[in-house]
């Protein structure tokens, strides 16, 4: 199998950590040679519930004895998705109230663009320095790190950048600005958090220059942070959201909202605005719905926060020179980029799952299932402790 992966399936880096899996239940996944590996990714913030949530499961397997797919999206009505979309919008502010479903967080953010660029008329978007947004041609456009945009150009026109945080770029949005798109927690870039008050004013000076804001919640969306999504901590309400990764507990999705009267627009001048095959699609929406309903109707998103707190209460070390992040999507800052190479792939071979950071070389990956219980918690951090010691050592 090892040997049919490298020859048959396209890599995407030189060294995969090329576990061989045979199922993941919970917190766990489990290789072919029996090995449980404690999850402290969940498959890149994807698996809020975990592995396998059996309310999830069961959603799926009833809509795939229904029907899986019938149409193209937007054109025949499917429960899953109505209702999806409705119980979206009861826990949203008013104004997000139609949502587009797509089939992943970077196809949502392209939704995002046209949406903009379609109902302001305009064409120019700003967006943040070492801000990840997708690696599709557009979402790769709003990146500006050139190392990575160089050898797929021409990209997308009429983009340029600001710095995250800085009231002093606010100057740059102007009335030729079609949207100004961040992310609510920068990502690939460290897991940086919004100053106070800076997300609402740039949601001002957007509305004072009649730009929109899109602000992009693929990665902090669904509970991640304590609210179902971050923009609740700051008082911000984004003109378009942008949500997909932990949406259906590990079936691909993504999703974008806005007004009704916004939405309109893709309807029209020309049709078909925005159009997608499987975006919608039922059963992957009946996962959705289940795994949304599961993180509202009870205490696992305020329980996030508490479980933040006994991370950080365990993670202390000479080594580790900050934990940055809000919830469990969490970040170790750690002395230099070596020490967290070295942290990632030692745990890995102890059967603890780390990731790297997009940007931040220094940045050590921490954004486990929501679900994960404080003793599963307290093995994780064992297992970092130790290994920083043997480092230190």
């Amino acid at each position: 199998m090892k040997d049919d992966f490298f020859r048959y399936q396209t890599q995407t880096t030189p060294h995969p950590l090329a576990v061989e899996v045979s199922h993941a239940k919970g917190s766990y996944i489990y290789d072919k040679q029996g090995n449980s590996h404690l999850d402290f990714v969940a498959g890149v913030s994807v698996c809020s519930l975990g592995h396998c949530h059996p309310k999830v499961v069961e959603a799926v397997v009833r809509q795939s004895g229904r029907y899986m797919h019938v149409m193209v999206y937007g054109e025949f009505i499917q429960e899953p998705s109505v209702e999806l979309t409705k119980y979206l919008a009861s826990l949203l502010p008013e104004e997000l109230e139609t949502t587009y479903l797509v089939n992943s967080g970077t196809e949502a953010i392209e939704g995002a663009i046209k949406l903009a660029r379609r109902f302001t008329g305009r064409s120019k978007l700003i967006a943040a320095k070492n801000a990840y947004h997708g690696n599709t041609l557009g979402s790769l456009s709003l990146m500006s790190f050139e190392e990575r945009k160089a050898p797929f150009r021409p990209l997308i026109p009429d983009i340029s950048f600001l710095e995250f945080n800085s009231e002093k770029d606010l100057y740059k949005i102007s009335s030729d600005t079609a949207a100004v798109i961040l992310e609510t927690i920068q990502g690939g870039a460290g897991f940086i958090m919004p100053k106070e008050g800076y997300l609402k004013k740039v949601k001002d000076r957007c509305r004072e220059v009649g730009a929109l804001l899109i602000l992009d919640e693929i990665q902090p969306g669904f509970g991640r942070t304590g609210k179902l999504f971050a923009f609740e901590h700051y008082q911000c309400v984004p003109d378009i959201l942008v949500m997909g990764k932990g949406m259906a507990s590990g079936l691909p999705i993504g999703g974008f909202t806005a007004s009704h009267e916004m939405m309109k627009s893709l309807s029209n001048s020309p049709k078909l605005g925005h159009i997608t095959t499987f975006g919608g699609n039922p059963v992957i929406a009946a996962a959705a719905l289940a795994t949304l309903k599961e993180l509202t109707n009870g205490s696992i998103i305020p329980e996030t926060l508490e479980k933040e707190k006994h991370l950080r209460s365990r993670l202390k070390h000479p080594y580790i020179e900050e934990i940055r992040g809000k919830g469990l999507m969490l970040s170790l800052i750690m002395k230099d980029a070596a020490i967290a190479n070295k942290l990632i792939l030692s745990c890995a071979k102890k059967n603890l799952i780390l990731f790297w950071l997009l940007f931040e070389s220094r940045a050590v990956r921490i954004t486990p299932p929501l679900t994960i219980n404080i003793e599963e918690i307290d093995q994780g951090c064992n297992i970092i402790m130790q290994t920083l010691n043997e480092l230190e050592q």
